[in-house]
């Protein structure tokens, strides 16, 4: 796959603009091919008739949909935020209120599949937020207050059997299994 693929559909799974350092580090490439590779990506959405373009802002680099596509994709968002949830952005709109703030690598491990396009139809929802985590370099997602209002809570520690589905032994093994490793009884500790 070329480094220009592979920037391509990093960028349609982002749901944030990304750097050129970060794409070259995802990529393992250099910072000046990721940087040509992106204006050629750039040069290609600009000359067809696309529905997609790639911005640019100073370092950060995002795909969006093209202003012409505008109509379109209001009237699909406006459906989009008004239809019911479908049972795989329930699942996790429902991780991301009992286990946030979460990541989405945690949500992905938990679900089990690529959560990166439910996680952006909650945002666009206003249910889900992300905050940017500097000290670890990802993004943890948690439920808007307006999911909250809804819900008619204060926090999300109000819902029904939050302390138990937030302290989840088997979640908390299967995010973390560095910290539940079994040590061996000291009778069955091997002598020498």
């Amino acid at each position: 796959m070329t480094l220009k693929a592979k920037l391509e559909a990093l960028l349609f799974v982002a749901s944030r603009p990304l750097t050129f350092k970060k794409l070259a580090e995802l990529t393992k490439a250099d910072v000046k091919a990721v940087t040509a590779a992106c204006d050629e990506l750039a040069h290609e959405y600009a000359s067809a008739e696309r529905g997609l373009q790639l911005q640019r802002q100073g370092s950060e680099v995002q795909l969006a949909t093209h202003a012409d596509a505008s109509d379109v994709v209001a009237t699909f968002l406006k459906a989009e935020r008004s239809g019911e949830l479908s049972r795989p952005s329930l699942e996790t709109l429902t991780i991301v209120a009992y286990r946030g703030p979460i990541t989405k690598a945690e949500l992905d491990l938990i679900r089990g599949v690529n959560c990166s396009l439910i996680l952006r139809n909650l945002m666009v929802r206003g249910l889900v937020e992300g905050h940017d985590d500097h000290a670890a370099g990802v993004t943890r997602y948690s439920v808007t207050f307006d999911f909250l209002q809804h819900l008619g809570l204060r926090q999300a520690s109000e819902l029904p059997d939050f302390e138990r589905l937030n302290a989840n032994e088997f979640i908390d093994r299967l995010l973390h299994p560095e910290e539940h490793v079994e040590q061996p009884d000291a009778a069955e500790a091997p002598t020498e």
